[in-house]
């Protein structure tokens, strides 16, 4: 089953530690996009995207459509990246 991962990301010290991360744990299956808020997407898209999962802090990760519970209200940790299907085929 492909797994879709999208990251939010501000390009930045605290950010980028959770990109490698992301791309580290990726397999074959996951299709991963990074979103750098601070360049923006041609099409804006991405700011829209921010409204429609709820995004009000970054680094945010999403996966298949819904917001990582630890991208709500606390820091990103490795363990809720695998248990939401990122690395496993």
């Amino acid at each position: 089953m492909k797994r879709q991962v999208e990251v939010f990301t501000a390009n930045c010290p605290v950010c980028d530690p959770v990109v490698k991360k992301i791309k580290e744990l990726a397999c074959d299956t996951c299709e991963v996009t990074t979103y750098d808020l601070v360049r923006l997407c041609e099409d804006k898209t991405c700011l829209d995207k921010l409204d429609e999962y709820g995004i009000k802090k970054v680094p945010a990760v999403v996966v298949n459509g819904e917001l990582l519970e630890c991208c709500k209200d606390s820091a990103i940790t490795e363990m809720e990246l695998v248990e939401a299907g990122i690395g496993q085929s």
